[in-house]
């Protein structure tokens, strides 16, 4: 009779963050298997080393180092070691590992450049809207509207410009689904959701760009 084989099972996300130069498979996928013993082994078999970039420490950047994988690739790493077994992959087929080293600037020039930008999205959101007022004429439309249901000359500012503020600032809260850093609702955010999709394009474009000049780590 057959000996029955031990079946692996291999969970890769797309794009996985590391921030020790020593890759292990456990820091890029989930691994199970009934033998412990043969998990604990893939999951702590090395996958890839970083070498160290000299030339980033010296001009002090944090700067982020990528690497493309083929499943392949980790497949025959773990048939090496463990010839016997069954493996099955259930994730990504390609994925993308980056290393992000700690960052070496100071916390102080981060909060600046946090600060610069919410200036700018602020002022550059303020001018977007007082275009478009402009554009559409909301002044008049307001004026008119005033007129006909009150039957007067709309004062400098009314109801209509107070409830209008309001109202815009509160429809910006809702659709964006955050009050400061608590959410409004535990859905995902469209800012979130566009993130998400730019991260998927430009995991797709980096894999992609890695197989066409062979630097992506695969069988041989």
């Amino acid at each position: 009779m057959k000996e029955k084989r031990e079946i692996v099972y291999l969970k890769a996300d797309r794009n996985s963050v590391c921030h020790d130069p020593k890759i292990k498979i456990q820091d890029v996928m989930s691994v199970q298997c009934a033998d412990s013993a043969i998990c604990a082994g893939i999951k702590n078999k090395t996958l890839y080393t970083f070498k160290k970039n000299d030339d980033q420490k010296k001009e002090g950047k944090k700067k982020k180092r990528m690497e493309v994988f083929s499943m392949l690739n980790v497949i025959e790493r773990i048939q090496t070691d463990y010839p016997d077994v069954e493996i099955v992959s259930i994730g990504e087929q390609d994925f993308v590992v980056q290393l992000l080293d700690a960052p070496m600037a100071p916390k102080w020039l981060e909060t600046l450049k946090v600060v610069v930008m919410v200036v700018v999205i602020f002022l550059g959101a303020a001018f977007t809207i007082m275009a478009f007022n402009n554009d559409v004429s909301v002044g008049e439309v307001f004026n008119r509207f005033y007129q006909q249901v009150m039957g007067k000359e709309k004062p400098k500012v009314s109801e209509i410009e107070i409830f209008y503020c309001l109202g815009l600032a509160v429809g910006i809260l809702v659709f964006f689904n955050h009050i400061g850093k608590k959410k409004i609702t535990s859905d995902p955010t469209p800012i979130q959701v566009e993130m998400r999709k730019y991260e998927q394009d430009v995991d797709m474009a980096f894999i992609e760009n890695a197989g066409r000049k062979g630097h992506e780590h695969d069988v041989s």
